[in-house]
């Protein structure tokens, strides 16, 4: 199966359960890839054949940056049905991070892998 990919889209929003986490943005680290036959979109050249990742990054960083979710998990569940929602997906692994949550790691988060028929 081809993959179509997002990395590194960094978005600022409320995540967290602590207090402070609550009170002002703070930056995660967002990485799509969404798993889709894309021989049809190769042999037309056309954009309604395709994935269209922009449309899909602005989805993903508006919900990320609206959501208000407690924890990095229910985040990446919703970001998951945005994946699965895209035309032509079948399949897609979602991962959230938050850098620097945890002293002395770069980054902390979660990743997820599921599919439509699921």
């Amino acid at each position: 199966m081809d993959k179509t990919f997002i990395k590194d889209l960094l978005v600022r929003g409320i995540i967290g359960i602590r207090e402070w986490e609550r009170e002002k943005p703070q930056d995660m680290l967002i990485n799509i890839t969404v798993f889709s036959d894309t021989r049809r979109a190769a042999a037309s050249d056309a954009i309604a054949d395709c994935v269209d990742y922009s449309s899909l990054s602005k989805q993903i960083q508006t919900h990320a940056e609206t959501a208000k979710r407690l924890t990095v998990e229910a985040l990446a569940a919703d970001l998951m049905k945005i994946c699965l929602a895209q035309n032509g997906v079948t399949r897609a692994i979602v991962r959230v991070e938050k850098p620097g949550a945890v002293r002395f790691a770069k980054s902390v988060g979660v990743e997820i892998d599921r599919a439509r028929d699921e």
